[in-house]
């Protein structure tokens, strides 16, 4: 299933669900969204006066500072689901200050500050499950909190949970511009691991190696055998994939071959890289919850993480934000700044 159709799904249960009573007395009625009426180009993106949504049991609502424009975001306004409700309102993970809580949320108060993933946060107030949020982790301010959730545990999860990376380890990070990239990168250092990253553009090879990685290459015009001979003569134990197409099966040549290299690449990437034989090749997507934000928030903080910002933007131009995501070349994500 395309990731923008699963998040399709969720988003039309959502938006049919009941609420249940919550205290949101000197809260607006109404508020401003970039929402969609029907699918198509950045253009079709405007602002929006629609009504605060309440939290139903188990929920926050969050005023929302910051939220990460996405791949799947774009993938999902030009293609929204049938039986979506409109106007759509983009933004599947963001960060703010919690306004309202729930029935049944205990971890949470209002005015604390949070981030997590969700729906609708391209707007004022978004509401979030209490288990998919947590408190911004110490030394992260609320812009970079806004494009943290899905990217770092994406992250997280790919070097932890499924390559099961261990000190002094090599891991060649492909795509490592990116918002999950430039993330990995540091996850993978915070591990012990020796990082090999790739990107597409030499200014952002000189970013990567600031952000910790011991060599680098250029996924495009590079050598990405050579570079990866010199990096790990015997091969790499591990590869993260993060982008496609041939550069990706350059990167999978370098693999170890003897039964301990593993390859992990993210759900969405395309095309999908071919299968290697006996060589461990594993599909993933990140998971939420309340232990796994606690595990990021742990990484966060142990790594001092650096949470690159491709660009910001106000909430009132998120098609001009969409513009500039399609126009790629990226390093780190783009925010939309809403407070």
């Amino acid at each position: 299933m395309r990731q923008s159709a699963r998040l399709a799904i969720l988003l039309v249960g959502l938006a049919s669900a009941p609420w249940a009573g919550a205290d949101t007395k000197g809260l607006p009625d109404t508020m401003v969204a970039a929402a969609l009426d029907h699918g198509g180009g950045p253009e079709v993106l405007s602002i929006h006066h629609v009504p605060v949504p309440q939290p139903a049991a188990g929920q926050v609502l969050i005023a929302v500072h910051a939220t990460g424009v996405a791949v799947w975001d774009a993938d999902f306004r030009q293609h929204p689901p049938g039986g979506a409700h409109f106007p759509l309102i983009l933004g599947e993970d963001g960060a703010g200050t919690v306004a309202a809580i729930g029935p049944g949320v205990r971890d949470f108060k209002p005015g604390d500050d949070v981030y997590g993933t969700g729906y609708g946060f391209y707007a004022e107030y978004a509401t979030a499950r209490a288990e998919n949020v947590a408190h911004v982790p110490k030394g992260i301010g609320l812009a970079e909190a806004g494009v943290l959730a899905i990217s770092g545990l994406s992250a997280l999860q790919g070097i932890d949970d499924v390559l099961k990376l261990k000190p002094g380890e090599t891991l060649i990070v492909h795509g490592a511009a990116g918002a999950v990239g430039t993330l990995a990168v540091q996850f993978a250092k915070l591990r012990g691991a020796r990082v090999l990253a790739t990107a597409s553009r030499d200014e952002d090879l000189a970013s990567l190696k600031r952000l910790g990685a011991d060599a680098v290459v250029n996924g495009r015009t590079g050598d990405i055998a050579g570079a990866a001979r010199s990096f790990a003569p015997h091969g790499v134990d591990a590869v993260l994939g993060l982008a496609g197409g041939d550069a990706l099966e350059r990167c999978l040549d370098a693999v170890r071959r003897d039964g301990r290299g593993r390859v992990a690449y993210l759900y969405g990437i395309e095309p999908l890289p071919r299968p290697r034989g006996t060589m461990r090749m594993i599909l993933y997507s990140f998971v939420s919850g309340t232990d796994k934000l606690d595990h990021l928030n742990e990484a966060v903080e142990a790594a001092r993480l650096q949470v690159p910002i491709a660009a910001r933007y106000p909430l009132a131009a998120a098609a001009e934000a969409h513009k500039r995501l399609q126009g790629g070349h990226l390093f780190g994500k783009i925010a939309l700044v809403v407070h």
